[in-house]
């Protein structure tokens, strides 16, 4: 196996059983069904903003998509997309971008001018005239024609050119994000204290070994480097704190999911990822157009692709269980060893679609439940307002939550919570229908419906469990090698308070 890449297109990939509590009153009345589809694989481009998402259903080929970038809007704000981009260390040219654009909008003028003297020409031929009058109409009604036909070819083209292009453009940031690199980021809060023992500290792989929790040796022969498989109590520490965490999340009105693990590449690129660049963490299946994701985020973004919602549905939230899978390219050291950082783990991720209007209220309720979680399972962590050069490239603010881990005798990152903005759905085409059309609108429809607003999405992790578990090994060890368990995980452990040694 190739980092990056699986040989082969049949994969199995098993699945846990969970024992979920009560679905919400609302589950039955999601809005799973597209409400709209796209008319037809024809696009027209208006000069202000490109195509709507479009899609080809050729199973063997690569989706070809156009995002409904504002270029209008970066060319009027050039000034703050340059140093956005600058401040994010990001090496996309956007002057070349700039020069794209005024190149489409002057080809798009001219396929518009031709197909205007095309009509023209149409037109006059419906009259009585000459035959030699008819005959000269029939000749430039052809020419303009094979010329309209070339000028089309040449608008697509660039339009290719210009979609890839500034699709790399990193999304805007929120004015508090600090600048800089990781080394900038500030801490917004510190939750609780570290544990002090009165005996040696043990990491979590030697704990797990001498409890016989992971088996790591056997998993590299089987699958290869930062594999492992989990035993005994390690297996019934992964389900609770998987149920725990849907049962707590769900009680703050989320719906659960469980989702594909593989998806589209065109998915993947949707969401912000680059599934084929340089030092990627996508793994893509060889001689396809699927990837296996690296979070739940991507599936759960294209659940609602291609729709206009209702505004009476929002907020939509969702909570997702799914295993992902990483090549965490350029990942090596000491820091990284055990479960820290691996190529396969199980996540339950938090996901929000939502009015433009409520995103950041709705980040700050992403990492409150984290916070309130964290808290419940007596963790020492902080919260972390991530500067600019370490978001992700959909992300407008991100704030990451790290936890104290006595055995790496630091703080790991466990969790992270991202306001989105209109990034995602720009790309994936996902809108919503406000209730009343502006009373000055010049835009609202003969049917007096307002016209549709991109949703913006939030993601936050809820749980990542081989994290977790280093948190919980670590900081609930006792001296006779025993493990205590959070009170809140007990009920999911039958009950049981500590994992002691087999006897």
């Amino acid at each position: 196996m190739k980092m990056g890449c699986l040989n082969g297109t049949t994969i199995s990939l098993s699945c846990l059983k969970l024992a979920f509590p009560s679905y919400p009153s609302s589950f039955q009345n999601l809005p799973f069904r597209r409400t709209i589809k796209p008319l037809s694989a024809a696009v027209q481009t208006s000069p202000a903003t490109s195509p709507s998402t479009t899609k080809v259903e050729d199973q063997g080929a690569r989706s070809h998509w156009k995002a409904a970038i504002d270029f209008k809007w970066i060319k009027d704000n050039k000034e703050a997309v340059a140093a956005n981009i600058r401040n994010r260390n990001s090496d996309v040219d956007l002057e070349l971008v700039l020069q794209l654009y005024d190149q489409f909008f002057n080809l798009q003028k001219e396929v518009e001018r031709v197909r205007g003297e095309r009509n023209a020409v149409a037109n006059k031929m419906k009259g009585k005239m000459e035959q030699f009058e008819r005959q000269r109409l029939i000749e430039e009604g052809k020419n303009l024609k094979e010329g309209l036909i070339a000028l089309e070819e040449d608008l697509l083209k660039l339009n290719d050119k210009l979609q890839l292009e500034a699709q790399r453009i990193p999304n805007m940031t929120h004015p508090h994000v600090p600048i800089g690199g990781e080394d900038s980021s500030m801490t917004t809060k510190l939750v609780g204290s570290a544990p002090e023992f009165s005996f040696p500290v043990k990491d979590h792989l030697e704990l797990g070994k001498e409890l016989c929790l992971f088996d790591f040796d056997t998993a590299a022969e089987v699958s290869g480097s930062k594999f492992y498989y989990l035993k005994n109590d390690a297996v019934l520490l992964e389900m609770a704190l998987v149920n725990w965490t849907l049962s707590e999340v769900m009680k703050r009105g989320f719906t659960p999911l469980t989702t594909p693990e593989l998806v589209r590449s065109s998915i993947v690129e949707k969401c912000g990822f680059q599934p084929r660049g340089n030092n990627t963490q996508v793994y893509s299946i060889e001689d396809s157009d699927q990837c296996l994701i690296g979070t739940a985020e991507i599936p759960v973004g294209g659940l609602h692709m291609d729709s206009i919602l209702a505004e009476t549905l929002l907020p939509l939230k969702y909570v997702a269980f799914s295993h992902c899978f990483r090549t965490e390219a350029g990942a090596a050291g000491s820091a990284t060893r055990g479960l820290y950082r691996v190529h396969q783990f199980s996540k339950v991720e938090m996901f929000i679609f939502c009015r433009s209007e409520d995103s950041e209220h709705y980040h700050e309720e992403l990492i409150k439940i984290e916070e309130d979680m964290f808290s419940s399972l007596g963790l020492h962590f902080k919260i972390l307002d991530m500067a600019s050069e370490d978001l992700g490239a959909p992300a407008y603010r991100k704030f990451d939550v790290e936890a104290w881990m006595p055995g790496l005798e630091r703080f790991g990152e466990i969790s992270s919570a991202s306001n989105c903005t209109d990034y995602q759905s720009r790309r994936l085409g996902i809108r919503y229908r406000p209730l009343e059309a502006p009373v000055a609108s010049p835009r609202k429809s003969k049917s007096n419906l307002a016209p549709p607003q991109f949703v913006h999405t939030l993601n936050a992790t809820a749980c990542a469990v081989p994290r977790m578990i280093i948190c919980l090994l670590e900081n609930y060890q006792q001296e006779d090698g025993s493990i205590l368990i959070p009170e809140p995980l007990r009920p999911f452990m039958g009950g049981r308070s500590v994992i002691s040694r087999k006897s």
